[in-house]
């Protein structure tokens, strides 16, 4: 094997999550150039080549994107975790040999594929799942080592010790009520350390109830992904929802604790490749509605999650039930491991 493209479009959690893909790639093909397309605001977090990977960044609206792909080609097989619509850019890039996972409804998306595998009808995660297109030996467990920080424009980074709450996520579903987030950063200010509160852009709005002035929130909407990075890295431990933050957490080795509402930390957790990684889930396994089982548009019978939109659900229990005090024993359990 010379060259092996994987071609997907994801989110920045799911992005991450197809770590132990490559790093499955890269123990099968030693000497193999190994390329993927990632969006183009993911491409700084694989500066440093994580596995010898080259990242290509990828905006499907770009004529030159797609052409700057196509010119590269040559690619004995290409790999398509996700959305099907993708082999059609695996094909269009001369690829010889396209596996994706198989759809319960086979239609256009799959017709360049010429291999379609199953997904895996028992409990597993995203990536280990995405691992399964490759044959072969599971990966070995992710270490941090693994990969190399990415460079970093310079920013007003706190005074350690510090921590960090992430209150934005992906859906509303997700968003913990503000009253337990402000319980919480009085608990750890109270401990004495100092809080960094945070939000994607355009989520500032989030943070208005906890800190009005800004004091705490200085930073929030203002990090890229390198600088976000180099934020939690220092940080004493991050709390947040499920969401790509919680994510990037795990590469860099913070202890986090991730707050589950309508997903799943069976499907989107650590699964076995980041099973040494200092992360807790809090969820309720026993939330009723929690009852969709699609993934990628594949069904699977173990999974239990829910991605209604808010005109479905308007009371998303999931998350509330998870309590102020069940954050605070599970930071004082985790942090020591960040000695």
């Amino acid at each position: 094997m010379r060259r092996l493209l994987i071609v997907q479009h994801l989110m920045l959690g799911d992005t991450i999550m197809l770590t132990p893909l490559v790093k499955k790639a890269r123990t099968r093909f030693r000497d193999a150039e190994i390329v993927m397309t990632v969006p183009r605001a993911y491409a700084p977090l694989y500066y440093g080549r994580p596995y010898g990977l080259a990242a290509v960044p990828l905006d499907p609206r770009s004529v030159a994107d797609h052409s700057a792909l196509r010119r590269g080609g040559g690619f004995e097989l290409a790999l398509v975790p996700g959305d099907n619509r993708w082999t059609w850019l695996a094909s269009a890039a001369g690829a010889r040999w396209i596996v994706a996972f198989a759809s319960d409804r086979s239609g256009y998306k799959d017709w360049p594929a010429d291999e379609l595998r199953p997904m895996p009808q028992s409990p597993m995660a995203w990536g280990e799942i995405a691992a399964t297109l490759l044959d072969g030996e599971e990966p070995a467990p992710y270490s941090v080592a693994d990969w190399p920080a990415p460079p970093f424009q310079p920013y007003a980074r706190p005074r350690a010790p510090y921590c960090v709450l992430h209150l934005g996520a992906s859906s509303p579903h997700k968003l913990w009520p503000s009253d337990r987030w402000r319980a919480v950063l009085q608990w750890a200010e109270a401990e004495g350390y100092e809080v960094v509160l945070s939000a994607g852009r355009g989520e500032e709005r989030l943070l208005e109830p906890l800190d009005p002035e800004r004091r705490r929130s200085a930073l929030a909407g203002r990090l890229d992904l390198p600088q976000l990075w180099d934020l939690l890295r220092c940080a004493a431990f991050l709390v947040c929802p499920d969401t790509g933050v919680a994510h990037l957490a795990r590469l860099v080795g913070v202890p986090t604790i991730a707050l589950y509402g309508p997903g799943s930390p069976i499907s989107t957790g650590p699964g076995r490749f980041w099973a040494a990684s200092p992360f807790r889930a809090l969820w309720d396994a026993k939330v009723p509605c929690r009852d969709q089982d699609l993934l990628f548009e594949r069904r699977l019978i173990w999974l239990r999650q829910c991605w209604r939109g808010v005109e479905e659900c308007g009371d998303p229990v999931c998350i509330r039930r998870i309590a102020v005090e069940e954050v605070i024993q599970a930071v004082g359990e985790m942090a020591p491991l960040r000695a």
